[in-house]
């Protein structure tokens, strides 16, 4: 456990320190925009408040790829579930505007449920009908979720007072999350702890999280012990879409508060770099996902300082990805020098 904390750890310096050089190379202050990395990201309370609201959605995210990739199936399509959840979530609250906050929270909830469950069970099937590869099939159906989307708040949704931008209503009081206190924070952090919660259990003390556990360990041996592969592959790709679901309708409901275009923040992509940067572990999903949030609020801070391209933010997330998947080669195997003769 403390060799694989400390190759994560080495991953994580290294690609910073990777990324300080890039800095240098564009004639940045590698330093300097580090500091002003981190201070951005960590270094006030308002900062805090909004790494903890970006860390939601990822959060959410992360963990149903997590689920996924626990039983080795390759999903992808994080970012089209969520926008379905955000879509479904949007949906209850412009066609019920009306109703108490008591019934149409829980049926906007209903809704991006219903919504990132299916968006996820359709690859599911294609995968065990027709043998097609999900990380494709997931792949494509984000981009058909964003311009489903898009067509939405372009077309029939269109908040015809918004004078050609796109966007729908603004949901009405009794959709929108609330807050908590005096904070930014809105009561979505609660569900981020119930589901990871649940799922921790789930994995630890049942009997079909321990069958999951195994099939994707060995799929051929799952299916000679007679265990439900196939039913465990619509399982997980049904609670990853209602998971990112839940994301899609946090985000519409309790930070913009109606549905438009840049709801869409690459969340579903960032949570495939949190769920291995924390080895699929619903406790430490929670820590990685504050960590990546908080390199998107740092980044834009040094946007506006150091006059960073937005594509860097991008480029050092991958940079983290890229060398966590190398420090596994050191967790799973000793290298050990031989001379020969």
């Amino acid at each position: 456990m403390w060799i694989a904390c400390s190759v994560t750890l080495g991953a994580i310096f290294l690609s910073l320190a990777i990324s300080a050089l890039m800095l240098a190379l564009q004639g940045k202050p590698a330093l300097e925009g580090m500091e002003v990395l981190f201070k951005g990201a960590f270094g006030s309370r308002w900062s805090m408040e909004d790494c903890l609201i970006k860390a939601v959605p990822i959060y959410m995210c992360s963990l149903g790829v997590a689920v996924a990739f626990r039983l080795q199936i390759w999903n992808i399509g994080a970012e089209g579930q969520y926008a379905m959840g955000a879509v479904g979530a949007s949906w209850a609250a412009l066609a019920f505007p009306d109703l108490p906050a008591m019934t149409l929270i829980p049926l906007m909830m209903a809704a991006a449920f219903v919504c990132g469950g299916i968006w996820g069970l359709i690859p599911a099937f294609l995968k065990i009908r027709v043998r097609a590869n999900e990380i494709i099939v997931t792949l494509m159906f984000n981009y058909i979720a964003i311009l489903f989307l898009e067509y939405l708040v372009y077309g029939p949704w269109k908040d015809p007072s918004s004078f050609g931008f796109p966007f729908t209503r603004e949901f009405s009081p009794a959709a929108v999350l609330g807050r908590i206190g005096n904070t930014n924070l809105n009561y979505g952090i609660f569900l981020c702890f119930f589901c990871g919660l649940a799922i921790w259990i789930f994995f630890r003390y049942t009997r079909l999280g321990y069958e999951l556990v195994a099939s994707g360990e060995n799929v051929r041996a799952a299916q000679y012990a007679r265990l439900p592969y196939e039913r465990l592959v619509f399982l997980v790709m049904a609670v990853s879409g209602i998971l990112a679901g839940w994301a899609g309708f946090i985000e519409a409901s309790a930070t913009i508060g109606r549905l438009q275009p840049s709801i869409m923040a690459g969340y579903g992509y960032t949570a495939i770099v949190v769920a291995w940067l924390a080895r699929l572990n619903p406790l430490n999903i929670g820590l990685a996902s504050f960590l990546l949030a908080g390199l998107r609020v740092g980044m834009e801070n040094l946007q506006l300082d150091l006059q960073i391209p937005a594509a860097f933010g991008q480029i050092m997330e991958g940079l983290v990805l890229l060398m966590v998947l190398a420090g596994d080669f050191f967790i799973r195997y000793q290298v050990s020098l031989r001379k020969t003769k």
